[in-house]
């Protein structure tokens, strides 16, 4: 549980730090995902979802 909690913190600091320091480039990727069809996020999500169940696994075995 505390893995989860440090974990959460971290992506909130990366995303915070993004924001900070690019705050114009933040809103026109928002924009650009804004225009995406459904399906596109979707798999991008479920990918990315993937990569980072494997990377914890490799690391927590």
């Amino acid at each position: 549980m505390k893995e989860l909690i440090i974990a959460i913190g971290l992506l909130l600091f990366i995303e915070g730090i993004l924001y900070a320091l690019f705050p114009s480039k933040m809103k026109n990727m928002l924009k650009s995902v804004e225009k995406l069809p459904i399906n596109q996020l979707r798999t991008g999500g479920l990918l990315f979802a993937v990569i980072g169940f494997f990377i914890v696994w490799y690391f927590k075995r």
